[in-house]
Order: structure tokens, then C-alpha cells, then sequence
């Protein structure tokens, strides 16, 4: 498939005329060919009329036709085959393996939303049968159901040019609840983008749909985002990266004549807390495990372990010595975008900068552009809590380990924190009684609680939870990975007294959808 610059409006491709841009390889910090067109208001106008055109009919396509739909994106997608991950690794400087693991999660996220769409259990009907007789007054009939909330802006992410990109978990899960997608492809992977793009589009066409459906846009700066939230036809917005992009599109959003929810993720420090019989006995195993999670994908994973918290001693600093020397062993590696690369390297001088942080180690030299290069710093609780800026995430391979006298000042810290994605706790079984202490507090501060673990690696799957207080998302009660994020773009209707001639499929008496049901307050599918 030959990669053209054009956007994907519905069923055509359009030549943007508002900018010309092109992707960078962040490897050589070449251009790549072509040059691609970004548009302007009139392409967001004209891909937003379609949208609420294709939503009434899209939102009724029977669960089958929707779960059919979903897999055959996710089919297109791997027709694609090599072209489309050689275009990924160039564009961003992943390696192959990295692509095409990426490309796999992508299409499992598709096939596993297709088959929540077929058991129907989002819907989540319920039935409160009348109650002509009841007194003092008398209860009508009551059906509700969860319809999708309308169009979403999906803006795609720099770190996953794939699974949080043009069908990733954003857009699978708003075209599974019922809402066209409008993705802002991400400038940083353009061509991958309009592979993708066009996967998704041919699959629209093969199923039958309205061509509303799906478009993409293309634009730099921030006017094409701009105008795509503020449109009156878009309904909800999913967003992953920078807490400024983010809460710029929040105000956007909240701003608007009907202010409508912004699913952004953005910042999370992820702490990690080695409780002390677990540092005392697992040292060295803890201190690979660190570095190694740390380094994952040059450290540009949402959940990095930004923050290490343990008590100061010996056990402690046996587990530095471990961890310095796995830094100074790790090879620098190409980032994501010379912005993303410039970012890491500005964040990495201001803690060197600070009198109060101590740089623990750094990894191998540089050997070409755009590379990170590994940094593991310490501080003492005490400057912690009194310097905010050591809260800022540095995306990319950097941490500060925090040196704690004891555990009330650890969960002092915990409670000064954030809202994060994430919170580790690294504990054996005499830990249990401290980690009992600090579990509420993290409950409160983060949306995944993980022990003996590291926090990046973020499964796809019904339980999993990619969301957390702000800032780490915009909105704490939703997730943007696992079947728990198509909540995200639905809402409510109830239905009175409605004559069963017009009563949605899945409310009527009978049950023609085989669906569990919540009727007369008891769970069935009769």
C-alpha cells in the first residue's frame, strides 16, 4: 500500500493544503518521503458532518455486525504485513521486535473488544416491570440501557505508534461502544499513521458502513485539534501525552456551548516502595529488576518508575551499587522524536542542577542523535517533600531514588505524592503489616496497585486499570487500557412506559439478544 500524505475523510483522501510536513527519523534526523498535507478547519468541518450523519445508523448495527467490524480492522491491519513495521521502527526509532509486539497488542485489543461487543454485558440492561398496583402510587414500566455518547476525537500518542495510535485502545473502544472516530494522527508517525488509517478504511467499506464512520486528519500545531474539540458534533475526547497537551484540550473541551469529557492521560512518576525485609533480602535482584524496567522502550513508557522510596542504610545502598552498575552497562537508545529527546535531556540537567539532588550514575555514552542516555539520581525525604519540581516527570530512562529514616516518613511521602497510573511495593511476607499502612494511601493516589513487580508492561484484559487521579489522567473513574474503557463513551437513557414496538432489541420482553439482564433487580437472561 503506497503511503500518499493524504488524509482520510470518510471515504475519500484529501490532500491537506494548510501545512506540508514531513516525518522525521529520529535515528538519522533525516526527512522521510512523502510530504505530508495537514488540514485546517474545513477538513475537521467536513469529517465531523459525517460523522453525525454515520451515528444514529452506527450506533443500531446489531452486536454481530459491530464485532465483525472490529475484526476486520484488526485483520487489514496484519495484511498490512512488513511494509507497515518497517514504516513504524523508521518513524520512531523502535526496533522491529518492539513494532511488531506493538502491532500484535494492537490487533488483540480489537479482537478482545469484538468479543465484549458480542456478550452485550456494556449495555447493561435493566428492567423494572409496572407496577400498576403498588401503593401509595403506582410504578411505570422502566427499561434502561447504555447508548454511546456520540463522534470521539482520538488523538494519537508519540510513544505507541501503533497501539495508542489510529485503532488503538482509544478508537477500538469507542467504535465498540457505537461512536465514529475522528482520529488527529500524530505527527511524529505520519506514514504509519496512513497505513493504519486506510486499514481501517477499507474495512468501513467491507462491512458496509457508513463511511462516517472513521476519518483521519492530519495537522501541526495545535489549530486541527483545536477546531476537532471544539466542534459541537464531537462528544468526547480520548487523548494520551503531556499533561500541557492534555489540560489544553480540557479547557477546550470544558470552554465549548455543551462542554463534553476529555479522557487524557497524561503525567504519572510511578513510585516504586521497597519495603525493608524485601530490600534486605532481594538487594541486588530488586536493584536489576529497577534498571531493567527502567530502560524499557529508552524509558518512554507511561508507567516508568520514576520514583524509588526505601529506608536509608546498608541494604539500601547495596541495592544502588547493583543498580548503578546496570546503568552504567546500558547502551543509550534512540528516542521517539528530537522534542522528546530535547525534553529528556533539558529534565535530565535540571536535577543535575538542583543542590539538593545527588546524580547516581549514567549510562553509555551517546553514540548518534536523539539518544537517551540513562540517569539514576538520589535525594533524602526531607528535600523531596520540599522541592515540588522533583515531582515533574522526566519521560524517558531517568529516576530519583528518595532515602527515607522510616516507614512513617515513606508513607508521609506517599501521601505528598500526586495521582499516579501506578504504585509499586516490593514485599515479603514480614512486610505485609507496612504494607497494610501504605496500601489506603496508594489506593488513593493511583489507579494500578502492583506487588513484586515493575510497572511498565500494561496488560490488555477485563480487570486491568490505565487510568488514575489527576494529573495522571484527566478523569480518575475511567481506564484507557482493558475492556473497562468502552464505559468511557456511553451513557444512560431510561425508557417509560415506551410501547414494545419501539423498545430498543435489548429491552424487549423476551429477551431476542440473549442478553444478561438486570430484571426486577435480580441478574438473568430470561
Amino acid at each position: 500500500m503506497k503511503i500518499t500524505g493524504d488524509m482520510l475523510i470518510g471515504a475519500k483522501s484529501v490532500r491537506g493544503r494548510e501545512t506540508t510536513f514531513y516525518a522525521v527519523n529520529p535515528a538519522d534526523g533525516k526527512k522521510m518521503e512523502p510530504a505530508f498535507g495537514g488540514g485546517g478547519e474545513a477538513e475537521v468541518r467536513e469529517a465531523c458532518e459525517l460523522a453525525w450523519a454515520a451515528f444514529d445508523s452506527y450506533r443500531e448495527t446489531s452486536l454481530e455486525a459491530r464485532a465483525t467490524f472490529l475484526e476486520t480492522v484488526a485483520q487489514k491491519i496484519m495484511d498490512l504485513g512488513d511494509p507497515l513495521v518497517e514504516r513504524a521502527s523508521a518513524e520512531s526509532g523502535l526496533p522491529r521486535a518492539r513494532i511488531e509486539g506493538e502491532r500484535g497488542r494492537t490487533v488483540g485489543q480489537l479482537r478482545l473488544f469484538a468479543g465484549v461487543v458480542r456478550e452485550g454485558g456494556w449495555i447493561e440492561a435493566r428492567i423494572d416491570p409496572a407496577l400498576p398496583d403498588r401503593k401509595p402510587l403506582p410504578r411505570p414500566d422502566q427499561r434502561q440501557r447504555h447508548i454511546p455518547l456520540g463522534p470521539v476525537a482520538v488523538f494519537g500518542a508519540s510513544n505507541f505508534p501503533l497501539a495508542f495510535s489510529v485503532a488503538g485502545g482509544d478508537t477500538a473502544s469507542a467504535l465498540a461502544a457505537g461512536c465514529p472516530v475522528i482520529v488527529k494522527a500524530h505527527s511524529a508517525h505520519p506514514g504509519t499513521s496512513e497505513l493504519v488509517g486506510r486499514a481501517v478504511q477499507a474495512a468501513v467499506a467491507e462491512c458496509g458502513l457508513p463511511e462516517g464512520v472513521f476519518s483521519m486528519v492530519f495537522g501541526a500545531g495545535n489549530s486541527v485539534g483545536t477546531a476537532l474539540v471544539s466542534d459541537w458534533r464531537i462528544k468526547a475526547v480520548g487523548f494520551t501525552g503531556s499533561r500541557r497537551g492534555g489540560m489544553a484540550l480540557v479547557s477546550v473541551a470544558a470552554a465549548r456551548r455543551e462542554p463534553i469529557p476529555v479522557y487524557a492521560e497524561m503525567s504519572s512518576i510511578n513510585p516504586v516502595f521497597l519495603l525493608p525485609s524485601a530490600l534486605s533480602s532481594r538487594a541486588e535482584a530488586l536493584g536489576k529488576g529497577y534498571v531493567a524496567s527502567l530502560n524499557l522502550g529508552a524509558g518512554q513508557f507511561c508507567t516508568n518508575p520514576g520514583i524509588v522510596l526505601a529506608l536509608d542504610g546498608p541494604d539500601l545502598d547495596r541495592f544502588l551499587e547493583t543498580a548503578k552498575a546496570e546503568v552504567g552497562n546500558s547502551a543509550a537508545s534512540t528516542m521517539l522524536t528530537p522534542g522528546i529527546f530535547a525534553a529528556y535531556d533539558e529534565g535530565v540537567r535540571k536535577l543535575s542542577g538542583n543542590s539538593k539532588v545527588r546524580l547516581l550514575a549514567r549510562g553509555q555514552a551517546c553514540s548518534g542523535p536523539n539518544q537517551c542516555q540513562t540517569a539514576v539520581f538520589e535525594t533524602d525525604a526531607a528535600s523531596f517533600l520540599s522541592e515540588t519540581d522533583l515531582q515533574e516527570e522526566v519521560f524517558g530512562a531517568s529516576s530519583l531514588v528518595i532515602r527515607c529514616p522510616d516507614l512513617e516518613t515513606v508513607r508521609t511521602v506517599a501521601e505528598h505524592l500526586e495521582g499516579q497510573l501506578t504504585a509499586t511495593v516490593q514485599a515479603d511476607e514480614s512486610d505485609l503489616d507496612a504494607a497494610r499502612m501504605l496500601l489506603p494511601v496508594l489506593e488513593r493516589k493511583a489507579g494500578r496497585v502492583l506487588f513484586n513487580g515493575w510497572p511498565t508492561g500494561v496488560d490488555v484484559s477485563h480487570a486491568m486499570v490505565h487510568g488514575g487521579p489527576f494529573p495522571s489522567t484527566a478523569d480518575g473513574r475511567s481506564t484507557s487500557v482493558g475492556t473497562l474503557a468502552i464505559r468511557r463513551f456511553l451513557r444512560p437513557v431510561c425508557y417509560q412506559d415506551v410501547p414494545a414496538g419501539l423498545l430498543p432489541e435489548a429491552l424487549k420482553d423476551g429477551n431476542p439478544l440473549k442478553l444478561w439482564r438486570r430484571i426486577g433487580g435480580e441478574m438473568g437472561r430470561d
